[in-house]
């Protein structure tokens, strides 16, 4: 028996960091990329954004993507623009998901490079957007659909595999299938007993594995998220003001519309003006009930969760919450306070001590929303600092990720064993706890890769 490298595996995203997922599997014949995605926080990780890939892009044969978060998926048509014109694989609500992330994402990085042109906050004389809505466009003809469990040629020497991740619709664990070795990619892993998404199913056998570390280090907290939710909006209706919630557009801001929908089904808070205010998550509320086999909500449910909110629809509509007085809640993305609308909306509710900014998921070190969670006593926005009176709160039980346990739990009932297994997607605290855990629990070799190192896959051959 001899082992012989035939491929390598670059960690070129989501290694000492939580966002940005790109990994890179090549041969001297092949080039396939698994994820593709933004990189957020921190001013020296989103400039990586702007930065050359690690690699030639016309080079790459194929991108492979777990699921549409912009984290794993927003760096696709600066890809494309870069030279990339191969296929990207993904399931089918992933692309219909897609077609709503990528080019709104594109439509709001023209709006801030011309608000940032208009108000003079950029340092540049002329702020151009990281890519545009048509390139977005353009970039949504290279999908290529794929069920869950169907194996797919990649290329002539990789085939590929996706398994539910139940995570958000669509989402999904890879498994590539090598000449004598094979490589499984968790993806983002949802949770056993989510509220909304089903449980993700078993990960193939595979002899090495990418395990995400989002919540590697933590717990999830045991109380219900809907009594919290429950607490937070009546205090802050009693007392006049406006809850903001931040929340991604796919996935979070369906969770909590549901449960404001039972709550206020069971009269456990006042009636009260209920705005979502995102494009994206307009759209995707109405993706979900596209997906209806990938979700626990009944059709009532989704049609309750849907029913319950005044949509902003435009620009317009949206100053027109902003203009609002007296008790309302507004869900608006973006998740970690990054751009978007929801920013608009803090500029205006942050100075009121009557109001409450309700954080409901993970918030990444170097945003917005990762200050807010810190106690910051102000918070830049477009250019101008503003002062931080409203009450921050939190509920960390509406997370999509599995936290250590959970994540350990589901490798343990899938049964592998992979002879290494490379921890990301975490930052570095999280990611280091959750490869001693693996080891010590599991007794498996792993390790914490640094950012744009690569290893050996060795395959086995007799």
């Amino acid at each position: 028996m001899t082992n012989k490298p035939q491929f390598t595996l670059t960690f070129l995203g989501a290694a000492e960091t939580v966002t940005g997922s790109r990994y890179l599997v090549e041969s001297p014949r092949s080039r396939v990329l698994v994820d593709c995605g933004l990189f957020q926080g921190y001013k020296k990780l989103r400039q990586r954004n702007w930065a050359e890939p690690g690699f030639t892009a016309a080079s790459v044969d194929a991108v492979v993507l777990s699921h549409a978060h912009l984290d794993h998926s927003g760096y696709l048509p600066r890809l494309m623009n870069a030279g990339f014109g191969g296929p990207i694989y993904c399931t089918p609500g992933t692309r219909d998901l897609l077609q709503i992330l990528l080019p709104d994402a594109g439509h709001l990085q023209e709006e801030e490079a011309k608000f940032a042109a208009r108000v003079g906050f950029s340092k540049h004389e002329t702020p151009l957007p990281l890519f545009t809505r048509a390139d977005a466009q353009r970039c949504l003809e290279l999908i290529r659909v794929i069920p869950y469990d169907q194996s797919f040629r990649v290329t002539d020497e990789v085939s590929a595999s996706f398994q539910r991740a139940g995570h958000i619709v669509g989402s999904a664990s890879i498994l590539l299938q090598l000449p004598g070795l094979s490589v499984g990619f968790s993806g983002d892993v949802g949770r056993p007993h989510d509220p909304i998404m089903k449980p993700p199913a078993p990960l193939p056998a595979c002899d090495y594995l990418v395990v995400e570390s989002t919540y590697g280090d933590r717990r999830h907290p045991t109380e219900s998220p809907l009594n919290e939710l429950a607490g937070i909006v009546s205090e802050t209706a009693a007392r006049g003001g406006a809850v903001v919630v931040p929340a991604f557009a796919v996935g979070r801001a369906q969770h909590v519309l549901h449960l404001l929908s039972q709550l206020l089904r069971e009269q456990e808070i006042p009636a009260l003006p209920i705005f979502l205010d995102s494009p994206m998550a307009i759209e995707a509320t109405n993706v979900y009930q596209a997906h209806a086999d990938e979700h626990a909500l009944s059709t009532e449910q989704c049609r309750e969760m849907s029913a319950i909110a005044r949509y902003a629809a435009t620009a317009d509509d949206s100053k027109v919450i902003d203009a609002t007085d007296g008790p309302l809640v507004v869900v608006s993305a973006s998740g970690m306070a990054t751009g978007g609308r929801v920013l608009h909306h803090l500029k205006r509710f942050l100075p009121d001590p009557r109001n409450t900014v309700l954080l409901v998921g993970y918030q990444s070190s170097g945003t917005r929303g990762r200050s807010l969670a810190d106690g910051a006593q102000e918070l830049k926005i477009h250019g101008q600092y503003v002062p931080v009176r409203a009450q921050v709160r939190r509920i960390d039980g509406l997370s999509a990720h599995a936290d250590y346990s959970e994540i350990i739990a589901w490798l343990r009932e899938s049964g592998v064993h992979p002879r290494r297994t490379f921890v990301t997607h975490g930052e570095p605290a999280a990611a280091d706890a959750l490869r001693r855990r693996l080891k010590d629990e599991l007794g498996w070799e792993t390790l914490v890769p640094d950012h744009a190192s690569s290893y050996p896959l060795v395959a086995v051959t007799t």
